[in-house]
């Protein structure tokens, strides 16, 4: 077990060895600095010509986000098209059929938000088409769409009064070119020469060692697998996902999938710090998401180390902890740690089955998406986090009866409001979708459906309740895991989800950046003896109590009749 945790713990450093220079390079980069990966330039340059735009012209908040919606808008038709007629388009040798038009809608959702839930096995219900095509193109444009969001509330912090913040395409191709692709070729090599699968072929036959002949799938696993994790999207080209042995075939590949899908969010926070001179606030920042990272991993460690206290009351020991629905080359500690970091960020890729986790380790992976702020997702992480700062920061004023400044600009009653909005929009829509699906369950359990709402459920109590709460919550912080007892392909779990996704996404980006962008706009008031300190420990601890008080216990009662009364049913 000493052998588990020391690879935890190196895995985690490894991250940070990584994440600071990157984010040392990611700020140098958007600032216009002289950078080793300019030589794309040309290539920048000839996509920005093809498509008429200059990049020169700079946009406002209102006008960055017009061109977000907009171009999501069109890469959400064409995915759903492409889904619902890829029988019929090439590279498709399994002969993989049509997706139906809920499953169609809800993938193209899932995957154009960053969320990359899969009501679907990979193998079989996608085609290698869709798989390069739809599916990848979407993981790198929806990474990047959350990047460029994230450096449009960077430049309204750098720049005292304006409203000119940059341009939404420059910031979206440069995310693309000179991060997520680089990362991901590397990622990609590192897998492909550890056994990830990268060719075109169809199922390949074998005979197994009982006689049986199996087929097995294959394809051009290895680019996928490595922007899944580089932009923290995470849905797998395998069904069971990292747990799949040709998706993940040892420890070296396990190693490199964390490290990659948690590199680019702590790189954001760092590059923060860098690309507006404020290391301090960004150490601050960096210290309360670590902090909640650490609440949330440790009780996990112990829950899947100490084992199943149900199985122990039969005298069964249990030497290598709970082991139900996890890899034995991988153990329990890593694997709660993949099961934690997953979902503080908005990866979602797993190499165990959450459904088989212990009840404590399910809380920890609920209040991790609840939360959805502790690093986040590729630009949403940040995003998120700083709707808590606006709050702390309102908050803190009135304790000290004085007018809440943030880097030199007065917070007042509009932008309040827009960060009450979408703080709260988080558990709404969580807790009234979970609110509609339990009554459909327990009030029309027979309903003439194709798929009848009594049969959605695996596991019936407490757990089942869990199941449903967390595909919500799943949905919501745009992140993909499951706990998979739950039958989500029909076209209840497949469209309800669908809006829960959509909403989950746009109306969280478009809030901070429409904060930011009015703040820019006011006049810079210059530091004085009480202004508010945003980078002391003092600040960190106000932001991660109004994290703790508005989004944590907004979640109390429905983790109370899940996991939490799960747990103590199995003492």
């Amino acid at each position: 077990m000493n052998t588990e945790l020391t690879g935890v713990i190196f895995t985690y450093l490894l991250t940070l060895a990584i994440a600071i220079p990157l984010g040392v390079y990611i700020a140098r980069m958007f600032r216009g600095d002289k950078t080793w990966l300019d030589f794309m330039a040309p290539l920048e340059r000839f996509i920005f010509r093809f498509s008429g735009i200059d990049t020169k012209k700079e946009m406002n908040w209102k006008q960055h986000m017009f061109a977000l919606l907009t171009i999501n808008s069109v890469w959400l038709f064409y995915a759903f098209f492409c889904l619902l007629f890829q029988a019929h388009l090439p590279l498709n040798p399994d002969g993989n059929p049509n997706q139906t038009p809920d499953l169609a809608f809800n993938t193209a959702i899932s995957f154009l938000v960053n969320c990359n839930l899969q009501d679907y096995s990979g193998e079989s219900g996608a085609t290698y088409f869709t798989q390069h095509f739809v599916i990848m193109f979407l993981q790198f444009v929806s990474a990047a769409t959350g990047i460029a969001a994230l450096f449009v509330l960077f430049k309204a912090f750098r720049d005292k009064v304006t409203d000119k913040l940059g341009n939404f395409w420059d910031f979206f191709v440069k995310s693309i070119t000179r991060i997520l692709l680089p990362l991901s070729v590397v990622t990609a090599i590192i897998l492909a020469f550890n056994g990830t699968p990268t060719s075109y072929k169809g199922k390949d036959s074998f005979i197994t060692l009982q006689g049986d002949t199996a087929h097995v799938s294959r394809g051009p696993a290895a680019a996928m697998i490595a922007i899944k994790h580089i932009g923290t999207n995470g849905g797998g080209w395998f069904g069971a996902n990292s747990a799949h042995p040709l998706e993940n075939p040892n420890y070296l590949t396990n190693t490199t999938e964390l490290v990659a899908q948690v590199i680019i969010p702590i790189a954001l926070v760092f590059a923060l710090g860098f690309y507006l001179n404020k290391k301090k606030f960004a150490y601050v920042m960096f210290g309360v998401m670590t902090l909640g990272m650490l609440m949330l991993l440790i009780p996990t460690m112990n829950a899947e180390i100490s084992g199943s206290p149900a199985i122990a009351k039969m005298g069964i020991s249990q030497p290598t902890g709970a082991m139900e629905g996890k890899e034995v080359r991988f153990g329990p500690a890593n694997t709660a740690y993949w099961n934690i970091v997953t979902t503080i960020i908005s990866t979602g890729s797993v190499n165990s089955m959450h459904d088989s986790a212990m009840p404590v380790s399910g809380f920890m992976m609920m209040m991790a998406m609840m939360t959805n702020c502790f690093y986040g997702g590729c630009g949403v992480g940040i995003l998120n986090f700083y709707i808590f700062i606006v709050i702390a920061v309102f908050i803190s004023g009135l304790m000290v009866g004085r007018t809440p400044e943030f880097f030199g600009r007065k917070i007042e009653a509009r932008e309040m409001k827009i960060a009450s909005i979408i703080a709260l929009l988080h558990p709404f829509i969580i807790l009234v979708g979970t609110a509609v699906s339990s009554y459909v369950l327990v009030h029309m359990p027979n309903a003439d459906w194709a798929v009848k709402p009594s049969s959605w459920l695996n596991n019936p109590g407490y757990h089942g309740f869990s199941e449903m709460l967390y595909q919500y919550t799943s949905s919501a912080a745009n992140n993909g895991s499951g706990f998979e007892g739950l039958g989500d392909n029909n076209v209840f779990w497949n469209v309800s989800a669908g809006f829960v996704l959509l909403l989950g996404r746009f109306l969280p980006i478009i809030g901070p950046v429409a904060i930011a962008g009015i703040l820019a706009n006011k006049k810079f008031i210059p530091e004085s003896a009480g202004t508010l300190k945003s980078d002391t420990s003092t600040f960190g601890i106000m932001v991660f109590a109004v994290i703790l008080i508005v989004a944590a216990l907004s979640f109390f009662p429905a983790l109370a009749l899940g996991p939490i009364a799960e747990h103590f049913s199995l003492k």
